[in-house]
């Protein structure tokens, strides 16, 4: 489908000043609290805080931070359905005792795939009964907004596209829709909805922000929303940071008008909603602003098996010649009953090839998997347990200048589990508005860069310029004033 052809339906984008957006959230003094079910929904912000543990302390550091949004990486995504709903109850309940303690004013936002994977609406259902049990709000409406246009996705008409130059393909139709745990075959939002909840809503029942709404304004968003009650599904159409932001300015509208509304998102909406601007790509000078960077080279962990972080892992081979490449055979980390000598051998590897360069450690890329969503995930945890054991011993033998973890449960466990994460920033984009960079704030990596890449962004080459990028020798004043020796 030409997307120009689709488009030509509906008005054209209006400008919404990211400044406009942000006055209004100022007046709330409202800080989000998002969710995250892997931690690549950081790429699209700058700035805020980022928690990887949620006791009520962790949330009052967040809170002190003085953000308009604060990240919670419940990696809920690498769960079984009852310990995703365990942890995002304990998450709601510790963040509502921090908030009452702190009297500061919180919303909830659950942030998931943009290709539509991840446990819905079993979160969703979870937060909404949280808040309801610990502060006695109900729910009126769940908007959900996978739009995602820096990364190629869109909705428009209440349907959600990949988009490929101009052409869009219903994301049912892509390799996304076939996930063995989360897999789907709706790409309208409404049927979406109805196929994920059993029939539970019905597709007619789900309020459309189509694009014929969204661009009329605010008021007209806030009237569609009106009707919501009982956590009414409310599907939004988006194609530009613009209707983003002027869904942002509606949202406002209808929750001062005393609807409570919960979000069920892509990675760009909370940028939107606390009107934050885009931030352009950060450079080696701003990566490493605390000084010289660990001597030697950096450690990149794939574990992603999607096709694009296939053909990203060939294209920094081939652009790195002269790195270290390390293949863990997930069949022996599977089938060995005590892999830890393997383990260890691949440990000793890569620490000392860091000495002298890059090392680029990734999963076989034949995917294990079966039939059973319950037994793929098991196989999931097992070899990300093992990318962990690699990255803490790693780490206990030599400081890499920078880490890069590739896909969403690897990224999540390298942070919280393989370098110790607890509280991080995330400093902003490496790719506009795709992958982030978090400044480690305590643990053994504290001052080492962490890039969190998606395992479903990018074009073929980027993985690899995000490596040249990091590898730099260029020195931080050269590189600020471009004048090099």
């Amino acid at each position: 489908m030409d997307e120009r052809e689709i488009l030509a339906a509906y008005p054209v984008a209006v400008r919404v000043p990211a400044a406009e957006v942000a006055a209004r959230v100022a007046e709330t003094e409202r800080i989000l609290v998002v969710l995250d079910d892997d931690p690549t929904g950081t790429q699209s912000v700058s700035d805020l805080p980022v928690l990887t543990r949620w006791a009520a302390s962790d949330f009052e550091w967040a809170f002190d931070q003085g953000a308009a949004a604060i990240y919670v990486l419940t990696n809920t995504r690498s769960l079984d359905a009852e310990a995703a709903a365990a942890r995002n109850r304990e998450v709601v309940q510790n963040a509502v005792a921090a908030a009452a303690r702190t009297d500061r004013s919180i919303g909830f936002v659950s942030r998931s795939d943009s290709t539509l994977r991840g446990h819905f609406p079993l979160e969703t259902d979870v937060i909404a009964e949280e808040i309801l049990a610990t502060t006695g709000i109900a729910v009126d409406g769940v908007v959900m907004v996978p739009a995602f246009p820096d990364a190629n996705r869109v909705t428009i008409g209440g349907v959600h596209y990949m988009r490929l130059a101009t052409v869009l393909t219903p994301v049912a139709e892509t390799e996304f829709a076939r996930d063995s745990t989360f897999g789907f075959v709706h790409s309208d939002l409404p049927g979406y909805v109805e196929e994920k909840t059993g029939g539970r809503i019905r597709a007619a029942d789900v309020i459309v922000l189509d694009l014929g709404i969204i661009r009329s304004g605010a008021a007209a968003i806030a009237a569609a929303i009106a009707p919501a009650t009982h956590a009414t599904p409310i599907c939004a159409d988006a194609v530009t940071e613009d209707d983003l932001r002027m869904l942002a300015l509606g949202l406002d509208l209808a929750e001062r008008a005393g609807k409570k509304l919960l979000y069920r998102v892509g990675p760009p909406f909370v940028r939107a909603r606390i009107g934050q601007e885009c931030r352009a790509p950060l450079i080696a000078a701003e990566v490493f602003h605390r000084g010289d960077p660990a001597p030697g080279g950096g450690m990149v962990v794939v574990g992603s098996h999607v096709g694009v972080t296939t053909r990203q892992l060939a294209a920094l081979v081939a652009a790195r010649p002269t790195a270290t490449t390390i293949e863990i055979d997930v069949a022996t980390v599977i089938d060995a009953a005590d892999p830890v000598a393997y383990l260890d051998t691949v440990v000793a590897r890569v620490a000392d090839r860091l000495s002298t360069g890059d090392v680029i450690v990734h999963t076989s890329r034949l995917l294990v998997k079966t039939d059973d969503p319950a037994a793929s995930l098991e196989i999931s945890r097992r070899v990300s347990a093992a990318v962990v054991a690699i990255v803490q011993g790693t780490l206990a033998l030599r400081a890499p200048r920078f880490v890069i973890a590739k896909g969403g449960i690897t990224s999540s466990d390298v942070a919280s589990e393989g370098l110790g994460i607890r509280h991080a920033i995330v400093r902003g984009p490496m790719l506009p508005g795709i992958v982030s960079l978090w400044e480690p704030m305590d643990g053994p990596a504290a001052g080492i860069p962490y890039i969190v890449f998606a395992g479903n962004v990018g074009d073929d080459d980027s993985l690899a310029h995000v490596v040249a990028t990091l590898s730099t020798t260029t020195t931080r004043t050269e590189e600020l004033t471009g004048v090099h020796q």
